[in-house]
């Protein structure tokens, strides 16, 4: 019996490239996200139609999420992995311009979403049989290391260490793991802007490395195959040229 997973931002990007790759792999893969048709896009580049289940919506609302869990089950009869991918992020501006809703947006998205996903997740993991499950939540270098006028992002970031450690925490018991996908520079659209420069913490523009986000996808896949007894509470993927420690 295939295993399900459910991708949320899975309408480009990594979680696009995640979704693909786990079809491939053998997975019903339940693909979410704000825009309905670049999410039917995903699904025509998935392995099968029958494996691939579309909802769209967002995950900041709670309805929503508690539809897209009750869906896959209806459809599939258990969730194996949720992998936490939706994010968003907010202009680089001075600390002092930023605006309350701007931060509450990030936060929104980020942090909240995930929250809201993960704990459905939850649910479904500790009352289905075989019990257990695996969550991936996307973090990010900025988890560890700011880059500058970053508040919003960074904050998030920072909070999905502590959702990530809480919930590896409170579902040891029941057989549910979760490791947070730290991730530097992968190529997508939103770092294409790499390319030109990006602001460095002594002020200098500086060009970045990038890396072909295949390989985060390979990462998403390998860490969901693990057996219940194998957890990765990090795993942190990077362009090897990029600037990580110190920011460059």
């Amino acid at each position: 019996m295939a295993k399900t997973s459910i991708i949320t931002g899975s309408s480009s990007g990594i979680g696009r490239e995640s979704a693909i790759a786990l079809s491939k792999a053998g997975w019903n893969v339940v693909l979410t996200a704000r825009r309905a048709d670049a999410l039917h896009e995903t699904a025509s580049l998935c392995e099968s139609s029958e494996n691939c289940m579309v909802l769209a919506g967002d995950v900041t609302d709670e309805t929503f999420v508690k539809t897209l869990f009750s869906e896959t089950m209806a459809r599939f009869g258990r969730v194996d992995l949720l992998f936490n991918n939706a994010g968003v992020n907010s202009p680089a501006v001075p600390f002092e311009e930023l605006t309350l809703e701007t931060f509450q947006n990030v936060i929104s998205v980020n942090l909240v979403g995930p929250f809201l996903c993960a704990r459905e997740a939850v649910r479904v993991f500790k009352n289905q049989t075989p019990m257990g499950g695996r969550v991936i939540n996307n973090g990010s270098l900025s988890a560890h290391t700011p880059r500058p006028n970053s508040a919003p992002y960074t904050a998030s970031k920072h909070a999905m260490t502590g959702l990530s450690k809480c919930l590896a925490l409170d579902g040891r018991a029941f057989d549910i793991t979760c490791t947070q996908l730290d991730i530097g520079n992968a190529a997508t659209a939103l770092t294409a802007r790499m390319e030109k420069g990006v602001l460095q913490p002594d002020g200098r523009r500086m060009a970045e490395s990038t890396f072909d986000v295949a390989h985060v996808a390979a990462a998403v896949v390998h860490i969901a195959a693990l057996p219940a007894d194998v957890a990765v509470p990090h795993f942190t993927i990077m362009a090897s040229k990029a600037p990580f420690a110190g920011r460059g």
